[in-house]
C-alpha cells in the first residue's frame, strides 16, 4: 500500500472520531463511506457479522454496538432521522475483520484500529494476571490462618496437610491433589494451587475460609472434626460450582503463578525506569 493512501487513510478515521465522556467511537454510515461501501444495506450485513463475532467471543455487544439518530436534510428543506450506530474502537476492528479483505480501506482499517485493540488486550490480560496473583496470595494466607486455628485445637503440620489433601479430594471430585497434578501435568514437588486458575484458586480460598469461620464457631477441635468440616465446605463449594456448569477437575492449567509474578514486578520495575528516565529528560 503506498504512502499517500496510508497518510490520507489515517486522516479520515482520526478526523472521523467522536468522544463521549473520553471515550472514542465512530458512526456506522461515516466509517461505510470511509470503508468504501456505497451502499447501506452492505455495510449493514458486515456489522451484523461483527455482531455475532462480539457475541461468539462473550463481549456484550451493547457496549460496543449503540443504535443512535442522525438527522439529514431532504430537498424539500424538512428533515428526518435515519438510523446510524456508534461504534467502539473494538466494534470496528470486527468490522475491519469482517469486511471485505480486497478493499484497501479494509486491510488498513485491520491494522489501525487492530493497534489500539491489542493496547486493551494487553491491559486487559494483565489485569487478570494480577488478579490471579492477589487470589493465590489470598489462598496463602487463609490457609496460614487455617493453620493457627487448627494448631490450638490439636491438630499439627501432618494433620493439616491431611486435612488439605481431603479437602481437595472433596473439591476434585473423588481426584487427590497428587492425582490432580499428574492430570495437569505439575511437578510433584509444587503446589497445586500455582497452577490452578483463578477460578478455582477463588473455590479452594472460600472453602477454607469457611472452614477457619465454623471450626471457631462450631468450637471444632482434632483432625477427624475438622477435616470432615473441610470436606464439607469443599463438597458444598464444589456444589454451587457444578450448578453453574463447572467442574474444577475439568478446567486447564494456568501459567505457573510464581512465573507470573516474577513477570509482573520485571514490568513494574520497567515501568519505573521508564518514568524516570522521562522525567530526568524533561529537567534537561
Amino acid at each position: 500500500m503506498k504512502k499517500e493512501l496510508i497518510e490520507k487513510l489515517f486522516e479520515k478515521f482520526e478526523n472521523a472520531r467522536y468522544f463521549i465522556e473520553n471515550i472514542e467511537y465512530w458512526k456506522a454510515r461515516e466509517l461505510q463511506e470511509i470503508l468504501g461501501y456505497e451502499k447501506w444495506d452492505n455495510f449493514l450485513k458486515v456489522i451484523q457479522k461483527a455482531k455475532k463475532s462480539a457475541d461468539s467471543s462473550g463481549v456484550a455487544t451493547k457496549d460496543h454496538f449503540a443504535d443512535i439518530g442522525k438527522m439529514v436534510e431532504l430537498g424539500s428543506g424538512s428533515q428526518r432521522e435515519i438510523k446510524d450506530i456508534a461504534l467502539s474502537r473494538y466494534a470496528c476492528y470486527l468490522v475491519a475483520q469482517n469486511g471485505d479483505p480486497s478493499k484497501a480501506e479494509i486491510s488498513f482499517a485491520q491494522t489501525y484500529f487492530a493497534v489500539q485493540t491489542r493496547k486493551q488486550e494487553i491491559i486487559e490480560k494483565r489485569l487478570l494476571d494480577i488478579a490471579r496473583v492477589s487470589a493465590r496470595e489470598k489462598l496463602s494466607k487463609s490457609e496460614k490462618k487455617l493453620s493457627g486455628i487448627i494448631y490450638e485445637r490439636g491438630v499439627d503440620d501432618k494433620g493439616f496437610a491431611i486435612i488439605r489433601s481431603k479437602g481437595d479430594q472433596a473439591l476434585f471430585g473423588g481426584f487427590s491433589t497428587n492425582e490432580m497434578k499428574s492430570k495437569l501435568k505439575i511437578p510433584a514437588n509444587r503446589p497445586l494451587a500455582d497452577f490452578l486458575p483463578t477460578l478455582t484458586i477463588k473455590a479452594k480460598d472460600f472453602a477454607t475460609e469457611l472452614t477457619s469461620h465454623n471450626t471457631v464457631e462450631k468450637n471444632l477441635k482434632g483432625e477427624n472434626q475438622i477435616t470432615e468440616e473441610h470436606i464439607d465446605n469443599n463438597r458444598a463449594v464444589r456444589k454451587m460450582l457444578g450448578e453453574r456448569g463447572v467442574k474444577p477437575e475439568n478446567l486447564p492449567a494456568s501459567e505457573d503463578v510464581k512465573k507470573l509474578q516474577r513477570k509482573l514486578e520485571g514490568d513494574e520495575k520497567k515501568i519505573l525506569k521508564d518514568a524516570k528516565t522521562k522525567n530526568s529528560n524533561k529537567k534537561k
